[in-house]
């Protein structure tokens, strides 16, 4: 009885000591996207900011049959016959794996999680479970055994009613036709919904999904969740059902935490919709003036209200430059941005986009998922600093434009369109002579060492240029020479 209570202690501390990060979640359908791609993305965001990532790829025998939780420690039996998949795992693995995102062997890709909002309305009707499933577990368990972005909902919402959840995530799973975004409610509830082909959604750390049919074929959701609703008086309006009403939150902290992510990426994709930053309301699904480009969805990702007296590196009052929490911030860890295409042979169709650190100075990178290992430069980082791995080049070219943003944003912005026309056009070589080459994996690999190495180089160039300029403005100098 003493181990079992030191165990339970044990596994209590290790709950209450983890800091929830907080993303920002785009997704975009196949007839929204300029080339007819589906698109989801989110930035990976933390508590700290410095955490180390690396992207890899986890091969079938890699893959765990008997799954145990490091923060929960609820144990999972897993399938036979996992798929291969991408994933982008923490390198200090203190509180477990972590994988983030990835796509697999069947070109189905997921993002797991956009850390969400609750009630207490909700967890007095179904309270969270300490010893369930989380963040943590969610790509381990689900992404290695789905083929299609329906199948993904319906595992993991499956694993969620057998094994309940200790915290509220929003989950995006996305095939070549298909894009779906799941929010869990309470400790083992679950709604889902198909974002329309001709749509995007801008999702921050919120309940999302507001207006919600029960018998729509493009809704999912728990069997029991409707009777749930009337049974425990649940929903606060009158005459409609919108899931952010009846499971979410409408507080202060959103206001200024949430809702204005949410309003600056529908500002940037919709320009001539006029919205207030604070709204509550702001909607789930949208609609775009203009096709939406993957260097679109990174700019959001990156952002930090430009053009507004919001900017944090504008010229607005200090009250103003602090009111809000910016997309782009010092706590992003990873971005990604992962890309089924329809337009090519499934061999190339996956794209995983990625880059790492504060997303200010850095650009993503289009790896190609259909490969069994990944660029050491992106696969090895570790706790150790290290300027050859491109997680810390990139969060040390971020920590130094941020001490003067104004001087080296024109050399971000030379450095982002000629590294983005550089691995556009890697991509497209890639795709254009596939079929001359008979070991698809190793011609694969082959290309996204290129696309490695031409970042690396990219990226150092960018932070010596800012080195050799920003040195004759150091304020340890004097103006005459001897």
């Amino acid at each position: 009885m003493y181990n079992e209570i030191n165990n339970l202690k044990g596994v209590v501390k290790i709950m209450s000591d983890r800091i929830k990060g907080s993303c920002t979640t785009i997704l975009v359908g196949k007839k929204a996207s300029i080339d007819g791609s589906t698109i989801i993305s989110r930035n990976d965001d933390g508590h700290e900011a410095l955490d180390p990532e690396r992207l890899v790829v986890v091969n079938p025998e890699d893959q765990p049959k008997h799954y145990q939780a490091v923060i929960s420690k609820v144990k999972v039996e897993l399938p036979d016959n996992p798929l291969r998949y991408t994933s982008i795992p923490n390198s200090i693995l203190t509180n477990g794996t972590w994988p983030a995102a990835g796509i697999n062997s069947e070109n189905i890709a997921m993002s797991a999680t956009e850390t969400i909002t609750t009630n207490s309305r909700v967890l007095g009707m179904d309270p969270f479970v300490d010893g369930g499933i989380g963040e943590e577990d969610l790509v381990t368990l689900v992404l290695p055994y789905i083929h299609s972005a329906k199948e993904g909902v319906e595992r993991l919402g499956a694993l969620l009613e057998e094994y309940g959840t200790y915290e509220p995530n929003g989950i995006a799973f996305s095939d070549n036709n298909d894009i779906w975004w799941l929010e869990t409610i309470g400790g083992h509830h679950w709604a889902a919904k198909r974002i329309p082909d001709d749509a995007y959604v801008v999702a921050p750390n919120r309940m999302n999904i507001d207006d919600f049919d029960f018998d729509a074929d493009d809704t999912m959701a728990s069997a029991d969740l409707q009777d749930l609703i009337e049974k425990y008086h649940l929903n606060p309006d009158f005459d409609k059902v919108n899931l952010r009403h009846i499971f979410g939150s409408a507080t202060i902290k959103d206001t200024v935490y949430n809702n204005p992510r949410a309003w600056f990426g529908q500002k940037y994709f919709t320009p001539d919709v006029d919205q207030d930053p604070m709204e509550q309301d702001l909607p789930f699904i949208c609609h775009a003036n203009r096709k939406i480009s993957i260097e679109d969805v990174k700019f959001v990702l990156s952002s930090h209200f430009e053009n507004t007296k919001y900017d944090v590196y504008g010229s607005g009052s200090e009250a103003d430059k602090t009111l809000f929490r910016p997309i782009g911030i010092n706590r992003n860890h990873d971005v990604h941005i992962l890309q089924i295409r329809n337009n090519v042979p499934d061999a190339v169709a996956g794209i995983h986009w990625l880059a790492f650190g504060a997303n200010t100075f850095n650009t993503v990178v289009p790896f190609y998922a259909n490969v069994s290992d990944t660029p050491a430069s992106y696969k090895d980082a570790d706790g150790t600093f290290n300027l050859n791995h491109m997680y810390w080049l990139s969060c040390t070219t971020a920590l130094l434009g941020d001490t003067d943003y104004d001087f080296y944003v024109d050399m971000r912005n030379s450095y982002e369109l000629e590294a983005m026309s550089a691995y556009r056009k890697i991509e497209n070589d890639t795709d254009a002579d596939l079929s001359n080459h008979a070991d698809v994996n190793a011609y694969l690999e082959d290309a996204n060492q290129q696309l490695a190495d031409e970042a690396m180089q990219r990226q150092t160039k960018l932070l010596g240029d800012m080195v050799i300029a920003g040195s004759e403005k150091m304020k340890l100098r004097y103006n005459l020479n001897d």
